[in-house]
């Protein structure tokens, strides 16, 4: 018996201990998750090397500059012969020394360079289309654990009220025991139960630690200390089918994708069929020459001075590549318009399912409300006949038992339908825009 009463003693010192914990919003959980999740940091990486990669430093429209330099030393023995006679010279040393900076400059390829630059921005905002996905998706994983661990505060409050009423029923009975008007059997059957209700609220209890440490991982691991969720949902009931479906299709993350990948294959038809055109280009150079021979007429010679020039290279046949790849790029560009179509089937499809689900949960979870109020009453009514000794110890159980379930039902109905109103605004584009 002592020990159920340090039981009950640490029960309500950890009670009271919840309500000192600091209370993470919702609306703080999101801001947590976008700056500290690890799965958004990574996608962030990939947006930046988008970013660099359509820069103008990357288009091909800039020219390249080159430094050149080269030293050679020579060591020969020379034969000649002159109109003197045989001449003969043994370890003529000669050198040559050059430096150079060059430019080149394409002033036309066809138009490929435009094309592949417009790709590039194309691509950048394809990346963060993707971006976009993930950090939907870690929201609605965020709030999935969210609501997981405010089911099961309210779930470990609900079986802490159990214990108690349990507890104070063992209280009860040992005294109706002791006064003659109790038999032993209901001290005993309010013992078991009482047993049951405390491996309850302890497993209740470490279910809801699991949680909390899995929603502070979708948070990047940034709260040291315990903390509290919000368990306070809001429904919006307003919302208009057509209206939604509208901005499903306009604003879906996926069909934003592919609409960007269509365009991304547009653009690669005209880059391929550049290739057919003319390549003109400008090259420039600035160099320094010395060349050191000894065995010359002129023994030293440095010479320095600016060339340019323009050469235009076309491929007349290059044996059938160039219209192979229009080809393809135009088989990837119809292969994008029937992955759309099979998009937007599917796309229909699952909204009108997020949307049935979503009045579907919304009104299990009306139901369930109205269960707790008949639970209710009816385990106060059984109460007050148990405590007059109406009803036995198994009724007035069952009668708690009853209450229990329809409280965890109830929770459970609840965070189910908000979950279903999230994932029916991910398919509408609008996740990122509730206001929590």
């Amino acid at each position: 018996m002592n020990i159920k009463f340090v039981f009950l003693g640490l029960t309500l010192v950890s009670q009271i201990s919840v309500f000192a914990q600091k209370m993470l919003s919702q609306e703080e959980a999101v801001r947590l998750a976008l700056e500290n999740n690890y799965g958004i940091k990574l996608v962030n990486t990939d947006v930046e090397i988008a970013k660099n990669n359509a820069n103008i430093l990357n288009s091909g429209y800039l020219p390249t500059v080159t430094g050149n330099a080269g030293a050679t030393y020579n060591k020969n023995n020379i034969e000649s012969e002159t109109v003197n006679g045989p001449a003969d010279f043994d370890g003529i040393e000669s050198s040559r020394y050059n430096a150079s900076v060059d430019l080149n400059y394409t002033l036309f390829d066809g138009l490929g360079r435009a094309y592949n630059y417009k790709q590039l921005k194309e691509t950048q905002q394809l990346t963060e289309l993707q971006a976009r996905e993930t950090i939907e998706n870690t929201v609605l994983q965020l709030f999935t654990v969210y609501y997981n661990v405010a089911e099961l505060a309210e779930n470990f409050n609900a079986i802490s009220q159990t214990f108690a009423i349990s507890k104070d029923r063992l209280t009860r009975s040992e005294y109706q025991f002791e006064f003659g008007q109790s038999t032993k059997l209901a001290v005993l059957n309010a013992e078991v139960d009482i047993n049951n209700d405390s491996i309850n609220v302890m497993n209740s209890r470490q279910e809801l630690k699991n949680f909390k440490r899995d929603l502070n991982l979708v948070l990047g691991n940034t709260l040291i200390d315990d903390f509290d969720v919000d368990t306070n949902i809001m429904f919006n009931r307003l919302y208009n089918k057509e209206a939604l479906l509208e901005k499903a299709i306009a604003n879906n993350v996926s069909v934003l994708q592919v609409d960007k990948n269509i365009t991304i294959n547009k653009l690669g038809i005209q880059s391929e069929r550049s290739a057919y055109l003319p390549t003109v280009g400008l090259v420039g150079s600035y160099g320094w020459n010395r060349n050191n021979n000894p065995a010359n007429f002129t023994r030293v010679s440095v010479s320095t001075g600016i060339s340019a020039g323009v050469n235009l290279r076309w491929n007349l046949f290059d044996g059938g590549n160039t219209v192979t790849r229009v080809k393809n790029a135009r088989v990837n560009l119809e292969a994008q318009n029937i992955l759309k179509e099979q998009l937007l089937v599917t796309l229909q499809r699952d909204f009108n399912n997020a949307w049935d689900n979503y009045h579907n949960r919304l009104k299990i979870f009306r139901l369930e409300e109205d269960n707790i109020k008949t639970s209710q009453n009816n385990f106060n009514r059984t109460e007050e006949k148990f405590k007059l000794g109406q009803v036995n110890s198994i009724e007035f159980r069952l009668a708690q038992v009853n209450l229990l379930n329809a409280e965890l039902n109830r929770n459970k109905a609840k965070y189910l339908a908000k979950i279903a109103e999230l994932e029916m605004l991910q398919i509408c584009g609008e996740l990122l825009n509730v206001q929590f």
